[in-house]
C-alpha cells in the first residue's frame, strides 16, 4: 500500500488526520517498525491503531496494560485443566512405564497445551494483524523490558517451546498517556508520533466526519467549548475527544441547532466526566461567560 492509498483507506474510515500522521505512520509500516504513539489521555492515539486495521481489512488484536502484567496475561499461560486430564487418561491406558512417563510429561508443554495470550496470538497468526499494546506507560518496568525482544527481533521466547517468531510482522502500534518515562531501549526501537488535542478547526471536521448530519453551528460550537474546557487549568480530567462527540450527539438529542446556556448546562455531564470538575466550572460562571464572551 503506498502513501496516497493509505490516504485513502484512512479517508474511507473518516478518520481525521493531518500529513504528519499520515507520513510517520506509513513509513513505520514500510519500514517495519513499531510506531510508538504519546499524547495525552483522549487524543485518539487507539484510534490510530482500529483505524488502521480496518483500512487494511485486517484483525485487531489488543492487549490491555496495568500494574502488575505479566507474561502469563500477555504471552502465554499452561491450560493446566487440560494437561490434568490429560495425565489422568494416560494413567487409565496404563501407560506407566518410566519411559512412558517422560514421555507423557514432554508431551504436556507442546502448543497443544497452550492458551495464547495477545502478544503470542498476533506473532502465532498465519495473516497479516495489527497488534495494539495500549497504554504501556501504565505496564512496570519489568514488563516494559520484556517487550524488547518482540518489538526489536519480532520473535518471544518460551523456556519449554524455545523461539516463537513470527509467521507474519504484525503493524505493532504502542500508546502512552506519558504517566511514567518509558526507557531508551524501547523508543530505539520504535518510531514516535506525539498527538496534540486537536484544533478547533480539526476537532469540528471531525465531529462532521463522526456524527452525520450534525448542524455546522452546533459542531462549532462544540469544538470551541472543548478547547475552552481543556485550557482551564482548574479542569483536572480534560475531555477527550469522545466525549466531544458524545456531548454534540447528546445536544442533537435534544434538536440543538447551536449551544446556549440551558443546553449546555443540562448536558454538561456527557463533557465534565468529573463532579469536582462540574462544580468548578459552575462556579466560575459555568458556560454563560463563554457562550457570551466567545459564541455571540
Amino acid at each position: 500500500m503506498d502513501l496516497s492509498t493509505l490516504r485513502k483507506a484512512l479517508e474511507a474510515e473518516r478518520y481525521v488526520f493531518d500529513d504528519n500522521l499520515l507520513t510517520t505512520l506509513y513509513i513505520a509500516i514500510k519500514l517495519g517498525k513499531p510506531l510508538l504513539i504519546e499524547g495525552a489521555a483522549g487524543v485518539g492515539k487507539t484510534e490510530v491503531a482500529k483505524v488502521l486495521a480496518a483500512a487494511y481489512g485486517v484483525e485487531l488484536t489488543r492487549l490491555q496494560c496495568y500494574g502488575g502484567l505479566d507474561e502469563a496475561k500477555a504471552l502465554y499461560e499452561w491450560n493446566y485443566q487440560k494437561q490434568l486430564l490429560s495425565i489422568q487418561l494416560n494413567l487409565q491406558q496404563g501407560s506407566d512405564t518410566e519411559e512412558g512417563g517422560d514421555k507423557r510429561l514432554e508431551g504436556l508443554f507442546s502448543r497443544d497445551f497452550l492458551l495464547e495470550r495477545p502478544l503470542l496470538k498476533a506473532i502465532s497468526s498465519d495473516r497479516e494483524e495489527v497488534l495494539l499494546i495500549d497504554e504501556i506507560d501504565k505496564a512496570d518496568e519489568e514488563f516494559e523490558a520484556f517487550l524488547l525482544e518482540l518489538l526489536s527481533d519480532f520473535q518471544v521466547s518460551i523456556p519449554e517451546l524455545g523461539t516463537v517468531r513470527a509467521k507474519m510482522r504484525p503493524v505493532i502500534v504502542l500508546t502512552s498517556n506519558n504517566t511514567r518515562q518509558l526507557s531508551d531501549a524501547l523508543r530505539r526501537r520504535c518510531a514516535y508520533l506525539f498527538i496534540e488535542y486537536p484544533t478547533i478547526e480539526k476537532e469540528c471536521a471531525i465531529i462532521n466526519a463522526k456524527i452525520p448530519g450534525v448542524p455546522d453551528k452546533l459542531a462549532a460550537d462544540v469544538a470551541a467549548a472543548a478547547a475552552y474546557l481543556r485550557s482551564n487549568e482548574k479542569i483536572f480530567k480534560k475531555p477527550s475527544i469522545a466525549e466531544t462527540l458524545d456531548w454534540a450527539s447528546a445536544l442533537m438529542a435534544l434538536n440543538q441547532k447551536l449551544l446556549d446556556e440551558e443546553s449546555a448546562a443540562k448536558t454538561v455531564g456527557f463533557m465534565l466526566k468529573n463532579q469536582e470538575d462540574i462544580l468548578e466550572f459552575s462556579e466560575g460562571g459555568g458556560f454563560g461567560r463563554f457562550i457570551t464572551q466567545q459564541l455571540t
